[in-house]
Order: C-alpha cells, then sequence, then structure tokens
C-alpha cells in the first residue's frame, strides 16, 4: 500500500512516469502534497499562501487533459511551489514583506506562465527571507524557515520555503530566485538540488527584484534529472524581457545519462578559504567521486573567485536600495532590522563607487571566463562555507549580504558563460 508519505517522496521524474501511466492520478498527488503541507507547514513554515482550492481544480483539470490523451509533458498534473516573489494572478504575492502583505497581482510572472502552460499543479507561494534580501529565512514579519533536518536550524535564504517544502516532501520542485547565492544556499542546507541557470535563460518578467543586473530565476527539486526537467519548461526567450537570452532551450535532461568521461573539472584553491573542515572534506569527497567516474580534475589558482564578492555586493546593494528608495524614506520601521541596514548601507553607496564595482565583477568575469574557456568546462566548490547555524544564533545587525553563519563569497562564482545551465 502506497502512503502520503511514500507519494510525497517520489522524485519528480517518478511521480511524472506515474502519472502519464495513469498508475497515480494528479489529484491524488495533489491531495497528498496539501496533507503533508497542512500537517507540516505550522513548524516548518515553507508556505506563506497555500492554494489549496485553485490547485485541486488545476488537478482536475489535468486529470482530465490525461485520461482524453491531451498530455503537455513531465510536468503535467505535478505538485509544485513557487516562490513569493513571482507574480501569480488573484493570489496574494507578499515578498515576504509588510508592504505587499495584501498585494494581489492582476497577472502572471513570466516562469509562472510557463508552469502553467506545463500542466504543473501551484499548491503554493513559498517563503523567502523578506524582499529576498538575506541568507538565513529568518522573518520578522513571517516567522523563520525551519530546516527539515533540525527545526531548530536556518534553511539558507532567501529561497527558503523552497528550499526546505522541497526537501520535506510539501512538493515536488519549487521556483526560486538566486542573485548571491538565494537557490544554491538553501539547495545545500537542505539537502536538495538547485540550480542557478545562466543569466537571460529564464525571464524575469513578473517577478519582484532584488538586483536586476544580478538577478536569475531557476528550480529547485530533490534531483538533477527533476531540476533539468524543470528548467527544460521555465527557460526559453521572452520578448517582454529586455534581458532575456535568444538561446535555444536544450533537452538538459537527456543529456544526462552520457556520462562524464573526459568533463574537465577546475578547482579553485580559494574557494575553500575559509570553510569548515567537514564542508571542505565532503566537496573534497564528490571531486573524488566525479574523477572517479572519468572527469579530468585539476586543481587551479583562479583568485578572481574571491575578488568577486566584494564588488558584486556593493552592485547588489546599491540595486536594492535604489528599488527600495522610496520606503526607506518613508516606512523605515516596515522593514526588519536586518533587511533595513542593508538597503541603508545601500544608499550610501556612491555612484562612482557602484560603476568601479561594476568595472572589478567584470574584470573577475573575464578572468573566470578565460579560465573556462582555456582550461575546464566547469568549477567545483563548496556553495556554502559553514553548515546551517542555529536560528537563535542569527543576528540582525550585520548590514552586509555576508550573514551569520553564512558565506560573504564562495556561492557566487562570477562567470557568466557556460556550456550547461549552471553559471
Amino acid at each position: 500500500m502506497t502512503t502520503t508519505a511514500d507519494l510525497c517522496y517520489l522524485t519528480l521524474h517518478e511521480l511524472s512516469t506515474r502519472i502519464r501511466s495513469r498508475e497515480v492520478s494528479p489529484v491524488e498527488a495533489t491531495e497528498a502534497s496539501l496533507e503533508r503541507i497542512e500537517r507540516l507547514n505550522p513548524m516548518l513554515n515553507s508556505f506563506i499562501t497555500v492554494t489549496a482550492d485553485q490547485a485541486l481544480e488545476a488537478a482536475r483539470a489535468a486529470e482530465r487533459e490525461i485520461a482524453s490523451g491531451s498530455y503537455r509533458g513531465p510536468l503535467h498534473g505535478v505538485p509544485v511551489g513557487v516562490k513569493d516573489l513571482c507574480q501569480t494572478k488573484g493570489v496574494r504575492t507578499t515578498a515576504a514583506s509588510k508592504f505587499l502583505s495584501d498585494w494581489l497581482p492582476d497577472e502572471d510572472a513570466a516562469v509562472v506562465e510557463r508552469l502553467r502552460e506545463a500542466g504543473a499543479v501551484i499548491v503554493g507561494k513559498t517563503h523567502l527571507h523578506e524582499w529576498a534580501l538575506g541568507a538565513t529565512g529568518v522573518n520578522p514579519h513571517y516567522g523563520p524557515a525551519r530546516n527539515p533536518w533540525d527545526p531548530s536550524r536556518i534553511t539558507g535564504g532567501s529561497s527558503s520555503g523552497s528550499g526546505n517544502g522541497v526537501a520535506a516532501g510539501l512538493c515536488f520542485a519549487a521556483i526560486g530566485s538566486d542573485t548571491g547565492g538565494s537557490i544554491r544556499m538553501p539547495a545545500a542546507l537542505c539537502g536538495i538540488t538547485g540550480i542557478k541557470p545562466t543569466y537571460g535563460r529564464v525571464s524575469l518578467r513578473g517577478v519582484v527584484p532584488l538586483a536586476t543586473s544580478l538577478d536569475h530565476v531557476g528550480p529547485m527539486a530533490r534531483t538533477v534529472r527533476d531540476c533539468a526537467i524543470v528548467l527544460e519548461a521555465i527557460a526559453g526567450h521572452d520578448p517582454a524581457d529586455p534581458d532575456s537570452a535568444a538561446a535555444p532551450v536544450e533537452g538538459w535532461a537527456a543529456q544526462l545519462d552520457g556520462g562524464i568521461a573526459g568533463l574537465r573539472i577546475g578547482v579553485p584553491r580559494a574557494a575553500f578559504d575559509d570553510a569548515e573542515p567537514e564542508i571542505t572534506a565532503r566537496v573534497r569527497e564528490a571531486i573524488g567521486t566525479l574523477g572517479g567516474l572519468g572527469a579530468v580534475v585539476k586543481e587551479l589558482d583562479l583568485p578572481a573567485i574571491q575578488a568577486y564578492w566584494p564588488p558584486a555586493a556593493a552592485v547588489l546593494l546599491a540595486e536594492a536600495a535604489a528599488y527600495h528608495r522610496e520606503r526607506v524614506e518613508q516606512r523605515p520601521q516596515d522593514f526588519g532590522d536586518d533587511v533595513l541596514l542593508r538597503l541603508t548601507s545601500g544608499l550610501d553607496i556612491r555612484a562612482v563607487d557602484y560603476v568601479a564595482a561594476w568595472q572589478a565583477m567584470r574584470e573577475a568575469r573575464r578572468t573566470c571566463d578565460d579560465a573556462l574557456l582555456a582550461e575546464v568546462d566547469l568549477l567545483a566548490m563548496p556553495t556554502t562555507i559553514r553548515t546551517a547555524v542555529p536560528i537563535d544564533s542569527v543576528s540582525s545587525d550585520d548590514p552586509t549580504l555576508g550573514l551569520t553563519g553564512l558565506p560573504r563569497r564562495s556561492t557566487s562564482p562570477p562567470s557568466r558563460r557556460c556550456r550547461c545551465p549552471a553559471a
């Protein structure tokens, strides 16, 4: 007998296969997800808004379509979550802020449109660090998101609910956003897979910005294959987004069984600076496994990896402050202390310093691009330099993006060029 937990811990690919063969119905899968959300969300705080009625309606529609032979693809009938930065028509989009607590958008974000076109069932809007401007998921307005492996600890951020919701089986995949690590850090700390796609791969139309020149939207799921399936659905050119890349959507999921023999993997030594010994050991172990599978591993001296973060942080803070300037001036009391400190520090960045930071960031990117072009195909490094810290240890007095217990540097490789979806 298949239990709710058994069903909810299928991978997206496994569930999709069963839905297509009509062994499991979209309604059954959605009811299982909603039951699990009802039971666990009060503790984990994965979802800010749960859309149970709309989800069941979409699941019933998917069931009818599949029964009639109108199968849309591997997301058809699959329950997913959407980070609460992405506009959803008629469903509140809060950005986990006090300012947007009752905002009902008039249209969907592009990424939501594409999920719906693929037949996905959206079960709700996932928790995040306020305005996505933080790396812990500790939120003064909506409470902390909790790590499913130890609820006393953080999930990482800012895509906190997407990370812990997928890890705990509340949904089979979720959309996150990533500006300085906001997909990758919660994926790492919650034990799932996350992809920050190449800039422009996924449209940002309808996504509340953090720093528009650095923002990305991407998938979070329990396996690489599941992330590839979601990325294929949400990627593609969007004429309404001026930064959208006119690049073809590749069959990434189909390429996963080809092996990695001969793949050149670069390991930047500087990326391990300050990493906890346990993290260094596990990452080195994983790199060793890749070498055992036929990859060619090469140690690199690439100081640009660490040189990238200070100017990138300056650009991020300045752009975030520009977006929120009127809110900071008119209603500073409605921000959490940590986010307000970061925004006010961003307002203090001079135009000349912003330009200098952009130039330094571009130079770091060029250096890493040259290394990728000439020496290796990809870089392997720690996502975070620390494990998940206790929620009670998180401080609100740090105005930088390097939050208590989390990295300031190694989660943001500078290259914008790549041969695979993750840049």
